[in-house]
């Protein structure tokens, strides 16, 4: 790209993180940051889980020191991306809108289970998306249904024996039967072409073969035609957090360009939360998520998880408590002598243990991630290789 602008801000940004320090203590449940560290060691576990992840260790002349020269960066590839984000974009400004209908009149309403008339709440329905408009008609103004017009009158039926009312057996003599043919006169089904015609039927299917020319226009029509991207998580030391990158091809393999690959990101975050900017281990101009706002992103995940974790060991707590025994001499000898501490202080380091480690970072990171870009499969669910 030739925008000096952009090229003055990837210069600052470069020296900024240059004379950015290295965290060297953990902020993981604190602030969301990890370090090099504890970038390493979740990104050896994302590669443990869902091997379709790969270390790489990129350039040597733009290694940075403070990753293992082997595990610079993180890559992923051929991750499929179906549709363009505008196809999920909402059309309307009132998408959302919704309204209740009821579809019972109070006179008509029926007793419920109880016995008892039911509310009218209780027939109540939710209609969503009321701020769409139709491209097919207007059947939704239609306030009554009109009646159906009665049939017309069905011409009378012909009657069987009405021609046969004025006719007497006595005036006229009975038709003549037909005489029954000879069993020799009947073809044998074995003689070939017996009783059948040899000229052409109309009904008949006929086989015609297109042409390589329809072939060729036929597939390229039925074809999905899919984008794939390369996917790249980085180590931002400015910001103290992974960062995340795309490189894409066309259905052709073709690579992408900076306005093909914006179409398959939401308008929400097209040039505003996502950008081009220089791959710090390649110099290549990428599409990456600017971490800014990725600390305090994970630090709400974090909380969340380990919110839900801690209600869950409440309740088996409390379930456990509700059946111990009380104590007896024997517990009582033991609580007085304070036998029962390093007990306690295991519990407390099986509890420190249980919660909710540094190696799970880079999968929660992920599921951020595809909250950005929906349509690429950047989750790793499925996608364990």
């Amino acid at each position: 790209m030739n925008n000096p602008l952009l090229a003055i801000q990837s210069q600052y940004w470069a020296v900024r993180d240059y004379l950015s320090p290295v965290l060297k203590e953990s902020k993981f449940k604190e602030h969301g940051r990890i370090t090099p560290e504890e970038f390493a060691a979740a990104g050896d576990f994302l590669t443990f889980k869902f091997p379709v992840w790969q270390w790489y260790k990129g350039d040597p002349s733009r290694a940075r020191d403070f990753l293992p020269p082997d595990k610079q960066y993180l890559i992923t590839r051929n991750v499929p991306c179906l549709r363009r984000a505008t196809a999920i974009n909402y059309t309307d400004a009132d998408e959302d809108a919704e309204k209740l209908m009821s579809f019972m009149d109070e006179a008509e309403e029926a007793p419920g289970p109880d016995g008892k008339p039911r509310k009218a709440e209780d027939e109540d329905w939710v209609a969503t998306h009321i701020g769409r408009t139709s491209h097919t008609g207007n059947p939704t103004n239609m306030t009554e249904i009109p009646d159906i017009s009665d049939s017309p009158p069905l011409p009378p039926k012909n009657i069987p024996t009405e021609g046969l009312t004025d006719l007497s057996l006595d005036d006229k003599p009975l038709p003549p039967q037909d005489e029954i043919p000879d069993i020799d006169d009947i073809p044998d089904m074995d003689d070939e072409g017996a009783g059948l015609e040899d000229d052409d039927d109309d009904a008949a299917v006929r086989i015609v073969h297109p042409s390589a020319a329809e072939v060729q226009s036929a597939a390229g029509q039925n074809l999905l035609q899919v984008r794939t991207y390369d996917c790249l998580i980085s180590y931002d030391k400015h910001y103290q957090t992974p960062r995340f990158w795309l490189f894409g091809y066309d259905e052709n393999k073709q690579t992408l360009t900076p306005a093909q690959v914006f179409q398959d990101v939401p308008a929400d975050h097209a040039f505003k939360t996502m950008t081009m900017e220089a791959f710090p281990h390649s110099g290549q101009q990428l599409a990456s998520v600017h971490p800014c706002k990725h600390a305090s992103v994970m630090k709400k995940f974090i909380d969340r998880m380990e919110a839900a974790q801690n209600q869950g060991e409440d309740t088996k707590t409390t379930a456990a408590a509700g059946s111990k025994k009380k104590w007896g001499l024997g517990g009582m000898v033991r609580k007085v002598t304070g036998s029962e501490k390093p007990k306690e202080k295991e519990a407390s380091a099986e509890d420190e243990a249980t919660g909710l480690q540094v190696d799970f970072y880079l999968v929660i990171f992920l599921k951020f991630i595809a909250s950005i870009v929906p349509t690429i499969e950047v989750s790793c669910e499925g996608r364990e290789g």
